[in-house]
């Protein structure tokens, strides 16, 4: 009997827990709408209508730098070059301050983000958006 009472608690180790909430996180969108999009692979535009910034659709779990067509900062490919993938602390470091966190993740006091806004709050609601729009 121990064991089943035990199973429910084992269910949610299993499952991805994220501090997000995504109904905040779509509310907070339109902070990135003037620079990002959000268009799925089918041509669908979800959001947005910027075009200065990458399409954000799946970015969850993709590697840095991969959106095809889009010119990223020398910075970025670099950091895309070492392997960045974009999980949920890079996400939330990147967005906070995108310099910063570039010349961390690069461990070059030159690297330099090209992102101009920094999100400093709720970027965990942020996260979990994108994350949802891409289910």
């Amino acid at each position: 009997m121990r064991f089943l009472s035990f199973l429910p608690f084992a269910a949610l180790l299993a499952a991805p827990v994220h501090a997000g909430d995504p109904a905040a996180g779509e509310r907070q969108w339109r902070q990135c709408q003037s620079c990002h999009v959000i268009v799925d692979n089918d041509g669908n535009r979800i959001q947005g209508a910027g075009v200065s910034g990458p399409n954000l659709y799946g970015v969850i779990g993709r590697p840095a730098g991969s959106v095809e067509g889009f010119r990223y900062s020398p910075s970025m490919q670099a950091a895309a070059d070492a392997g960045l993938v974009w999980d949920e602390e890079s996400f939330v470091a990147y967005v906070t301050n995108p310099t910063a966190f570039l010349r961390d993740f690069l461990n070059d006091p030159s690297a330099r983000g090209s992102m101009g806004w920094q999100m400093r709050s709720n970027q965990a609601d942020m996260f979990a958006y994108l994350e949802s729009v891409a289910e």
